[in-house]
């Protein structure tokens, strides 16, 4: 599983990692994990707002930070 982190690195950016590594932990899976901070880059997965979340090419978050129990659930798809 590929996943990355879009945002500038604020702090509800840091929060967002965080979550999704217990989120994983909790599946008992792994991912890599990579930051996303150039706009540029972040505009081209078409999000307006972050914090946002990539999984496989997809955004599946953005603009909010979800509880643990929800990215377990749309990590465990």
């Amino acid at each position: 599983m590929d996943i990355k982190v879009l945002g500038p690195g604020c702090r509800n950016c840091v929060l967002l990692e965080e979550r999704t590594r217990e989120a994983l932990a909790s599946l008992g899976s792994e991912a890599t994990i990579e930051k996303v901070t150039d706009f540029a880059d972040i505009m081209g997965y078409g999000v307006m707002s972050t914090p946002a979340l990539v999984v496989d090419g997809e955004v599946a978050v953005a603009g909010k930070v979800p509880t643990a129990r929800k990215l377990t659930a749309i990590l465990g798809r």
